[in-house]
Order: structure tokens, then sequence, then C-alpha cells
């Protein structure tokens, strides 16, 4: 069940629809093949995206409050950064093997989200953009993928008013 596809799982898929048919606005950092959002990026030019930018770079473009959701599918992992900037000819600096690189993308999505706005996290932790963020934990989805392979694990957070 597990693959890099994430949006084609269907609990994930079903909670991607839930919440991205309230929204005009979706902005996708790491799209891959995924057509939910309505801005997309991947860093790979091989994806039929908007934009192959860093997904930083891509997050800076918006302006404050401009975005109703985001949908953050990163590289679950430091390793897995890694391997997707070799994938593609990138250099891999110490800033994106980092913890901080994901911390300055939820900078960022704080930032773009309107009040109200949602942020959809994936990965192997639930800590999603944050309270200390401003945003409020609103759903919780664990998908187990069996045997040894980690459990994706879903968050839905909702951009409180400032």
């Amino acid at each position: 069940m597990p693959n890099s596809l994430t949006f084609t799982i269907k609990p994930i898929k079903e909670l991607v629809e839930r919440y991205t048919t309230k929204c005009e606005i979706i902005v996708d950092p790491f799209a891959n093949n995924c057509k939910y959002g309505t801005i997309t990026n991947d860093l790979n030019h091989d994806f039929d995206t908007d934009y192959h930018m860093d997904a930083l770079d891509f997050l800076q473009m918006f302006d404050d409050c401009s975005v109703d959701c985001v949908l953050y599918d990163p590289p679950y992992s430091l390793r897995q950064v890694s391997e997707c900037y070799k994938g593609v000819g990138r250099a891999v600096t110490m800033e994106t093997t980092q913890s901080s690189w994901r911390a300055r993308h939820l900078d960022e999505i704080k930032r773009i989200l309107k009040p109200g706005g949602y942020a959809l996290c994936f990965g192997w932790n639930s800590n999603g953009v944050g309270k200390t963020r401003g945003f409020e934990m609103i759903e919780l989805l664990i998908v187990p993928h069996g045997g040894s392979k980690n459990d994706t694990i879903c968050t839905v957070e909702r951009k409180e008013a400032t």
C-alpha cells in the first residue's frame, strides 16, 4: 500500500478531497503527479507542475494571507530530501539536510495561509505546522501500511484568526 504517490492511497485521498473541495487557492510545493493543487510545484522537471523550484522559493512567491490550503507532502526524512536533490542534479547542502529545512517551510505556510485556511501535512510525525505557529489541529489520520513499513501520519490544521 505505501508508495510515493501519497494522495492515491484511499483514506488519504478521501481526506484531501474532503478539505480541498472547500478551497479556491490550493498550493502544493511537492506535487509530484498530484493535481489537487491549483498552483503546483515539484523540483523534478519530469512532473507536469506549474513550477519546478525549490519548495522554499516556491512558498516565498505568495503574498501574506493569500492561500486557502497548503498540501505539505515533503520527503519524510532528511535522507529522502538528500536523495530527491541528488535525483534532479541539485547540490545537497547542510541547509537541505538539517531539521531547520522543514521549519522554514512551515514558517512560510503560516505566513501565506489565510486565517481559517487549512494546512494538510503528511509524514512520519504528527507535528503538522503547530500550535506555536497559530494552528489548531482539527483532524489526524494514521494510515498503517503493514509489515515493517512506517505509517503515514496525516494532520489537518486550521490557521487561527490573528
